[in-house]
């Protein structure tokens, strides 16, 4: 069976065919013009001499000087050929073809794919997801089309494959055995992907990653399991922390009592809470509130005991009455609930984020450097009267759409710094910007790699492997174990980060409790924590959710 040359062979067998054609003719034509114009006859050999030495510009020797100008014209030009040949012969033809003689060669074709995931073109957004496969040994394969992008990967030690579907019909040879398929490439690559695959007779699932979401129908038309439109998801996942009416901050609220509130404060770094513990501030006592978590680093931490550290920066979630909350803004900043949502950025994700936070009811401003139809404020974010056009200390939230990393970073920064108060949610490219955006002042960053990353995980390992967004919750429950307890003394806290924040007795709401008060049978808890800590609690002290989490 014949192999097929390599573009740097044939690409030097044709030079090497070349030269020596064009030596020939430029002796053959020198010959002539010596001959007919000059009325110096050379021979076959001289000439073929000359034409070398031209082309090669190493010298001439006795020939340097003619008379006739159609002569001199000619010269002039095959000097100017050699010349231009110097230089590209080198760099176009020679280098090439010994860089893939003496460098590591890459794969060209899959290895067993027997439980391998197989990854079509490598980025951002599925960057998470390659690395949660390293980091569990989960054994996969990335499949590039482009030499230097894989040579790159493969320094990095990533296991690849470089080949052109187009061209290799064999190149998914094997593809069959995969455990599953991912495709993250161009659109119409991603669809030349999945025909290939199935034309192999790979039967798993296949998950692309579409850049146009009107070619989801036709992907999924030629094969494709699901398909999914990262800069849309990121764009949902942005305008749900932005907005409650897309996805409350705290879920159930409503089951609590109607004297019961939650606010959210910021505590400011010179704030006398800030790097104190719970348990040596006295909340509970002082003020009457529950601090039942912080928002830090993107994360929500219920609070676990008197040891809980209070961050500075952070985002305070406490409960109590609305006349003790008030009571907390002298120790930290409220979170202004009301205003627009201003949004920087009109690209892709910008846009889609402003479409949905409108088709919610929110009312919007919106900030991009370039005048164009939906932009309300035009200008640098960098410069102070941008952000005053713009709003931003009014806003209740502020979302960097922006498409740059560095400038998300940056921009981050100057917001935090002329908006202390506001929430500040980013869209980061590059999961492995996210930190940063922390360190600028985010409260929230969004990568679409760590979306992209926990639907294709979702997929690939299931629901549990999904990192699930630690919203608030909270629900009314039966006391079970906790009966006959104080109710700030029953070491729930520590034990499942769920805090019991208040009690129903007889219809009426009891939210600061004295140390004679005791846990009753029939009393309702109101408990408050994520998802997993009322999970705890419940299991921790067979407390039994007596309207569910709705």
């Amino acid at each position: 069976m014949a192999f097929p040359l390599r573009r740097s062979t044939r690409r030097l067998l044709a030079l090497l065919a070349m030269l020596p054609a064009a030596v020939l003719v430029l002796g053959l034509l020198y010959t002539l013009g010596m001959d007919y114009l000059e009325g110096d006859p050379r021979g076959v050999w001289d000439s073929l001499e000359w034409a070398s030495e031209t082309l090669t510009t190493t010298g001439y020797g006795k020939d340097a000087h003619w008379s006739h100008p159609l002569m001199v014209v000619f010269v002039m030009l095959a000097q100017l050929s050699g010349l231009f040949l110097v230089f590209l012969i080198f760099p176009i033809y020679v280098l090439p073809y010994f860089e893939e003689r003496f460098e590591s060669r890459l794969p060209r074709r899959l290895p067993d794919m027997a439980g391998r995931v197989l990854f079509h073109r490598y980025g951002p957004a599925v960057e998470s997801l390659v690395e949660e496969l390293r980091r569990t040994k989960t054994p996969f394969v990335i499949l590039e089309q482009d030499t230097a992008s894989a040579r790159n990967l493969a320094e990095q030690d990533y296991p690849v494959v470089v080949g052109n579907l187009d061209q290799e019909r064999d190149l998914l040879a094997g593809v069959e055995q995969a455990r599953a398929l991912f495709t993250n490439a161009d659109d119409h690559q991603d669809a030349t992907f999945i025909m290939a695959a199935r034309e192999q007779g790979f039967t798993g699932p296949i998950y692309a990653l579409a850049e146009n979401p009107l070619h989801r129908p036709p992907m999924l038309k030629v094969g494709a399991t699901a398909v999914y439109t990262p800069s849309h998801v990121l764009a949902a996942a942005l305008a749900a922390h932005a907005s409650a009416r897309l996805g409350p901050h705290v879920e159930g609220l409503r089951l609590l009592h109607e004297d019961l509130a939650l606010a959210e404060y910021r505590v400011h770094p010179e704030s006398p809470l800030a790097g104190q513990h719970i348990g040596d501030v006295h909340l509970r006592e002082r003020l009457g509130v529950n601090l039942v978590g912080q928002w830090w680093g993107g994360a929500f931490r219920p609070t676990r005991g008197p040891q809980t550290p209070i961050a500075a920066g952070a985002i305070l979630a406490a409960i109590g009455t609305r006349e003790n909350l008030v009571r907390l803004e002298g120790l930290a900043a409220p979170i202004p609930r009301d205003g627009p949502i201003v949004v920087a950025g009109f690209g892709e994700v910008g846009r889609k984020v402003v479409e949905m936070l409108q088709d919610a009811g929110e009312t919007t401003v919106v900030i991009d450097a370039r005048d164009q139809p939906g932009v309300d404020v035009v200008g640098n974010l960098l410069e102070q009267s941008t952000l005053e056009r713009g709003g931003i200390r009014r806003a209740a939230t502020v979302v960097l759409a922006l498409s740059d990393d560095s400038a998300g970073v940056f921009a981050t920064a100057v917001v935090r710094d002329y908006a202390p108060r506001t929430r500040l949610i980013a869209r980061v490219n590059r999961a492995g910007n996210v930190q940063r955006l922390y360190q600028a002042g985010a409260d929230f960053a969004l990568s679409v790699g760590q979306l992209a990353g926990q639907l294709l995980a979702h997929h690939l390992f299931g629901e549990s492997a999904v990192s699930v967004d630690q919203r608030l919750q909270c629900v009314r429950m039966r006391p079970g174990k906790l009966v006959g307890s104080h109710p700030w003394q029953t070491g729930a806290r520590e034990r499942s980060g769920a805090s019991v924040v208040g009690l129903l007795r007889d219809g009426k709401a009891l939210v600061e409790f004295p140390p004679t008060i005791r846990i009753e049978p029939d009393d309702l808890l109101f408990v408050c924590g994520t998802a997993t800590s009322l999970a705890d609690f419940a299991r921790e002290f067979r407390a039994v959710p007596s309207d569910g989490l709705r």
